[in-house]
């Protein structure tokens, strides 16, 4: 267990006067990860020209390809004939994909940060943005003319230029209707504003709900990293936080009616019996404890298809990083990691938001660590949610 919890709030970002949120960086076109936040999250587009410059793909076509081929990982193939759109779910044999020559075909890979570690690495350059809002890195392969048609998301987005050409119509969609009979949610009526072609290296943000068209131009493959982001649902988030919070809640009381008087109508729904549900659920979300834990729980629980590679060695107290597919996340007395909550504070708690934000530890911070925190780590290494970090 950790010590007695803490009411101070999180430390904030070690380093000079100036913040790293407040420092210019190239891959927001010379802009702060603050001011891009404050003036274009959520609000409007932004074309990045060169934010990555001379960026290069660190998949190749076939180890694409070989990835749509694997049950653990989810992708889909899209086709656009004359006769219409076609969408085929993985996993995808090498066998089943049209040919290199065959334009307008589409090839996407799902979740690749889980796989794969530079893209994992790629998508640590995005954490500006909470935890709890980042989602993952999917990779877009097409033959010429290839794409998903016109159609718009409820997240943001980052469309990166990964290599070839892409051309990208976008624009306000006020008319949202569908095309019928379609396998995908292609607007019937697409009102493009701006256009722009992205070159390797080229990045453009999308805000939620801003239509988009992109078809990739040229001879050569196009390949499009898109960097998505969360969006939970109310509705079904609600729906997760009651079924955690109901699990632990404890509370045996039984309904009990001495005054209900006999009826002629013995399918009508007693209002005492909806007064005492009511209550239930009251009581239930006063438990802000609970609440908090369960929220926690929810946001770190790991995706579907996700498993943990048990270690190769024994465990020995020294620089640790966790593993790409650990999701760990804080607030002021938790710590949550891969689902589970557990209550934090003092040194230790310290060092396990610090463990959260930078997702490592050196070797001394990890000697500094009282009993009961090496021995979380300890639990964690042999689950497999993290490693030895390796010497730079």
């Amino acid at each position: 267990m950790f010590n007695t919890p803490s009411s101070s709030p999180a430390p904030a970002p070690v380093g000079g006067d100036r913040s790293p949120v407040d420092t210019p960086r190239p891959m927001l076109g010379g802009l702060s990860p603050a001011q891009f936040m404050r003036r274009y999250w959520q609000k409007k587009p932004l074309l990045i020209r060169n934010a990555f410059p001379g960026f290069t793909p660190f998949l190749s076509r076939q180890d694409l390809f070989a990835m749509a081929a694997d049950e653990a990982v989810e992708s889909r193939l899209i086709v656009h004939q004359a006769s219409g759109w076609t969408l085929k779910h993985g996993p995808l044999k090498r066998a089943s994909l049209p040919p290199l020559k065959q334009p307008r075909w589409t090839l996407l890979v799902q979740g690749v940060d889980l796989h794969v570690n530079a893209a994992h690495e790629l998508l640590q350059r995005f954490r500006f943005v909470p935890d709890a809002r980042l989602d993952d890195l999917m990779i877009s392969w097409a033959t010429e003319g290839g794409g998903v048609g016109p159609h718009f998301d409820s997240y943001d987005v980052f469309l990166l230029q990964a290599s070839g050409q892409r051309h990208w119509r976008i624009g306000r969609q006020k008319d949202l209707s569908l095309e019928p009979d379609v396998p995908l949610k292609i607007l019937s009526h697409f009102e493009p504003e701006e256009e722009h072609t992205l070159n390797p290296g080229d990045m453009l943000y999308l805000p939620p709900r801003w239509a988009h068209d992109g078809v990739a131009v040229g001879a050569a493959e196009c390949m499009t990293y898109s960097v998505g982001f969360r969006v939970p649902q109310r509705g079904g988030l609600a729906g997760e936080l009651l079924q955690r919070m109901a699990d632990d809640f404890e509370d045996s009381t039984l309904y009990r009616d001495p005054a209900q008087p006999a009826t002629e109508h013995p399918a009508a729904m007693p209002p005492a019996l909806e007064n005492f549900a009511v209550d239930a659920l009251h009581r239930l979300l006063a438990e802000r404890q609970s609440l908090a834990c369960a929220l926690g729980e929810v946001m770190t629980e790991p995706k579907p298809r996700v498993w943990f590679d048990e270690p190769q060695a024994a465990w020995t107290p020294g620089a640790i990083r966790l593993d790409r597919r650990t999701r760990m996340m804080y607030d002021e007395r938790h710590v949550f990691i891969n689902g589970e909550s557990l209550r934090a504070g003092g040194a230790d708690a310290r060092l396990m938001r610090t463990l959260a934000d930078q997702r490592c530890l050196s070797a001394v911070q990890v000697q500094r660590a009282g009993p009961d925190a090496r021995a979380l780590l300890q639990e964690w290494f042999e689950a497999g949610w993290l490693h030895p970090a390796l010497a730079s």
